[in-house]
């Protein structure tokens, strides 16, 4: 009887090690070691698969050629249909790519692929691990019905995945997901890290030999990260997230990592009974009726990527009940908001020490960019002195540790968003290429105390 073969993988970064020990030495996390059998064979399973008849014609021998005897247009991007997700891939699907798609459970991901699979003008093979096809059938009808194009098969081992892929040769693959399959060619149980590398690296082979797209389903940890080996990123040619409050009904896809475009773009959908739907002007969603007007309100000019939004900044301020006063943020950095407390009592004179501070971005999303600074200082002095703030006011600027208001880049594009949504006025940091809109009067303030003489005096 032959001996087995074991080694230990870390289910953190995907380090091998020759045997336990408490720490992993590539990462430096503790407790990652998991012991796997290892057990390969000669060939891998696509390579099995393309010696069948039916899959001849589809494989491609490579030759070494010259850098500038190299096409780039001969293999055009493949258009999905759907207008959010070409964008965040950068214009469609790049044939022979492999994509992973990542996100929290229950936020939509087998739901916003297969609502793709369904448009698709082309022949798609929509491969499930974890549903049943009548499962797959329900959902279809909900979301669209009379999808010609579109082939299901449930199935976990990737010999049978690529024997149907030889038979009906799909002109894209959808997996459903990366951590349900396994092959006979490691003895180690389906989600392992030594499974996950050897599946995912028979898929990318595949890709690349018959110019394939190739997207994938991936499960995230408690931490936000993509379950299984940090390595499994670094061989996708495109890495996606799929994010939101599931409390709320919209959801943000973007590009973690991206070779065939940029990571700066963002997708925007819905999620309603029969699927989800591309939202084409965010801003005007993510604003409440501007008709009423109320203490603690501000809007703010903030970019997603490429993509500029308007959202609104809620604040409440209340005397603190307790010995310690609350600081809570929604959508924003805690920290950033403590920063920006103790700037508004060091710098500008406020007493916000005794005070309970709450605040909130509308909308369910979560905006890192240091522009809406200045909307959260406005929503907080606004709810601190009761004062209503104009709906027609808009504001994008940083605001610095000395009480300065600082200018952000794209000034150009959040102004013209403003614009367009009908803003009266705008407030920005001055600098010299301030933008002049016709339509919009852009006003400059450089400290915190001219702002407030401006709006609470």
């Amino acid at each position: 009887m032959a001996k087995v073969k074991t080694t230990f993988f870390c289910q953190n970064c995907g380090a091998q090690h020759s045997r336990w020990q408490g720490q992993c030495t590539t990462c430096k996390e503790w407790n990652t070691l998991v012991e796997e059998v290892v057990e390969k064979k000669a060939a891998p399973s696509w390579e099995q698969a393309a010696d069948e008849p039916s899959s001849l014609s589809r494989k491609r021998i490579q030759t070494p050629q010259r850098i500038s005897q190299i096409d780039a247009t001969e293999s055009p991007r493949m258009d999905t249909t759907n207008a959010e997700f070409n964008r965040v891939l950068g214009g469609g699907l790049v044939p022979g790519s492999v994509t992973l798609l990542g996100g929290e459970p229950g936020i939509g991901k087998s739901t916003l692929l297969l609502q793709l699979c369904l448009n698709l003008p082309f022949k798609t093979l929509y491969v499930s691990g974890e549903e049943s096809a009548q499962q797959i059938k329900m959902r279809a009808e909900r979301i669209k019905k009379g999808a010609e194009n579109c082939y299901i098969l449930t199935e976990t081992k990737t010999q049978n995945i690529f024997r149907q892929i030889g038979e009906n040769q799909p002109q894209a693959l959808i997996i459903d997901s990366i951590q349900t399959l396994q092959t006979d060619h490691i003895e180690s149980t389906a989600g392992s890290v030594s499974q996950i590398r050897e599946c995912t690296s028979e898929l990318i082979k595949f890709a690349k030999e018959t110019n394939t797209p190739v997207v994938l389903i991936g499960h995230i940890t408690k931490d936000g990260n993509i379950a299984g080996p940090k390595v499994l990123e670094h061989m996708v040619d495109t890495v996606l997230q799929f994010e939101g409050d599931r409390n709320h009904t919209y959801r943000i896809l973007r590009a973690l990592k991206n070779r065939f475009g940029s990571t700066q773009e963002i997708g925007i959908y819905e999620m309603l009974g029969y699927g989800l739907r591309e939202v084409t002007n965010p801003s005007e969603l993510l604003i409440s009726q501007r008709g009423t007007n109320l203490s603690g309100t501000a809007i703010a000019a903030t970019m997603e990527g490429m993509r500029p939004l308007i959202i609104e900044v809620q604040a409440l301020v209340s005397t603190a009940v307790y010995g310690t006063p609350q600081r809570s943020a929604t959508g924003y950095n805690l920290k950033r908001l403590n920063m920006i407390l103790a700037i508004l009592e060091k710098r500008a004179g406020f007493k916000l020490g005794q005070k309970d501070v709450f605040l909130n971005i509308t909308g369910g999303i979560n905006v890192d960019d240091p522009a809406i600074d200045l909307a959260v200082v406005v929503a907080i002095l606004s709810s601190n002195f009761d004062i209503e703030i104009s709906s027609q006011h808009c504001f994008s600027a940083e605001v610095g540790l000395g009480g300065e208001i600082r200018p952000v880049s794209r000034m150009e594009q959040r102004v013209n968003e403003a614009e367009k949504l009908g803003f009266e006025k705008v407030f920005i940091a001055p600098s010299k290429s301030a933008p002049k809109n016709k339509g919009i009067n852009v006003h400059t303030v450089s400290k915190i105390e001219e702002l407030v003489k401006f709006l609470f005096s």
